[in-house]
């Protein structure tokens, strides 16, 4: 039987992977014979949108962007970033015991990521956590990615959800569109990169840790 359904973006989201993402966008810099470096602090949320926008934004400012040379670079990129992939990369407080206290209230519980799915795999394994999430949807798994719909779905099927009583928890405006497109409330975190700009997003529900969230899920889509 279907259950109330949680879904999670991963990066910025449960955890902060910017350190990880611009060292491995670094690297590719200096690979390339660039002197420019993105900033772990100052960059940090460009770094949760991604490897293509951290060497866009790099080359950008070298003066050297084209299209080709991010296509190009992209699959070094992901070779880098997999073989350090939680040096500096941590969960957010609070997010194992959130999880947890979802899965004891019998919902279920899953990840939807525009990071790679294997990537995204080897990520929540060193980190201790694959096995909280009933699915794990990435930006590979099919043949597209959010915003569009299909991947939030196919995240709330694969972990035995109930579409008309999910959610998704994110941090960007890529969250917010998918929750829109699906026609599902979203709930935006503060404490990512992102910070306070997401209120201008008007989510059914921001928090400020993840203490808040099951007292939102309740709220949004009711108790199991």
């Amino acid at each position: 039987m279907a259950r109330n359904c949680v879904i999670f973006d991963l990066d910025g989201t449960l955890a902060d992977t910017s350190g990880d993402l611009i060292a491995a966008a670094n690297a590719c810099f200096a690979g390339m014979g660039e002197a420019v470096r993105l900033d772990p602090v100052a960059d940090a949320a460009i770094a949760v949108r991604g490897a293509r926008r951290m060497l866009t934004e790099g080359l950008t400012r070298a003066g050297r962007y084209s299209d080709a040379a991010v296509e190009a670079w992209f699959p070094r990129f992901l070779d880098i970033y997999g073989e350090a992939i939680d040096v500096h990369t941590h969960l957010y407080d609070g997010a194992v015991a959130a999880v947890e206290a979802l899965r004891a209230a019998d919902y279920a519980v899953g990840i939807c990521t525009n990071k790679p799915e294997a990537l995204a795999e080897t990520l929540l394994q060193r980190l201790g956590v694959r096995d909280l999430f009933g699915s794990l949807i990435g930006a590979d798994t099919g043949p597209t990615r959010k915003p569009d719909v299909a991947p939030y779905w196919a995240s709330v099927d694969q972990c035995g959800g109930r579409r008309s009583a999910s959610l998704l928890v994110g941090d960007s405006d890529t969250d917010r569109t998918t929750a829109r497109a699906a026609g599902v409330p979203c709930v935006l975190v503060t404490f990512s990169p992102e910070g306070q700009a997401v209120r201008a997003l008007d989510p059914e529900a921001l928090i400020d840790h993840f203490d808040e969230l099951q007292g939102a899920v309740g709220r949004l889509i009711g108790t199991p």
